[in-house]
């Protein structure tokens, strides 16, 4: 069941009866902590040289992005796309009630934070790409790279390797918009992303959840 408990009060408040509602399943949280982790494991490796455990972490990174690609489509209601990607306009909107201190009513991602997962996934999937194009300039290159002339793959090594610096950049911005969120709102966006559920107003109906 998606409720796990109900009754409960809000804090403070003493009226608005709340519940737990799981909000991200199983598939979506895996593949959530695993591509951080393959990711801070790409970098690690290219920085040690270490470059066929490097493609190790690239072939698992695109095996992931392709689940999710599907997931998106067929996954729980959370995960799908059409859930949760909305207008930059709507994202502003979201944006504009920011330090507006009220309780988290959000099923899933926001319109802000659905924007920030299109270009997450966006920029790995470039990263993806131009590293089956890429070489090191010495002795290893990517499974493509063969295809294409050594000028081609110079190019797509140059933007491997500066788009890197995109994703990092895009990783400390949802670093810094769960602080944020945190220390501004009060809203807790990790523990949900570990446990699955979050406490919501229990007038608030419980996503639907597929299951693999």
């Amino acid at each position: 069941m998606n409720v796990q408990s109900a009754g409960k009060r809000t804090a403070g408040t003493g009226t608005a009866p709340m519940r737990k509602v799981v909000v991200w399943d199983l598939p979506t949280r895996l593949f959530h902590w695993c591509l951080a982790g393959l990711i801070a494991g790409a970098y690690v490796t290219a920085n040690l040289g270490k470059i066929d455990l490097h493609f190790l972490c690239g072939y698992a990174i695109l095996a992931l992005l392709l689940f999710r690609l599907a997931w998106g489509v067929i996954g729980s209601d959370t995960a799908r796309f059409a859930r949760f990607l909305q207008s930059p306009l709507a994202a502003l909107k979201h944006l504009s009630h920011f330090r507006r201190r009220e309780p988290d009513t959000e099923v899933g991602h926001n319109a802000a934070g659905g924007l920030m997962v299109l270009a997450m996934l966006a920029l790995i999937a470039l990263q993806v790409a131009t590293g089956l194009f890429s070489n090191d300039g010495l002795f290893s290159e990517g499974p493509l790279a063969k295809y294409v002339s050594p000028a081609v793959s110079d190019r797509l090594s140059g933007l491997h390797e500066f788009n890197f610096n995109l994703i990092l950049a895009a990783v400390v911005l949802h670093v810094a918009a769960i602080l944020a969120y945190a220390l501004v709102n009060l809203h807790d966006l990790v523990r949900p992303m570990v446990l699955g559920w979050k406490r919501l107003p229990a007038s608030i109906p419980a996503p639907h959840r597929a299951s693999l």
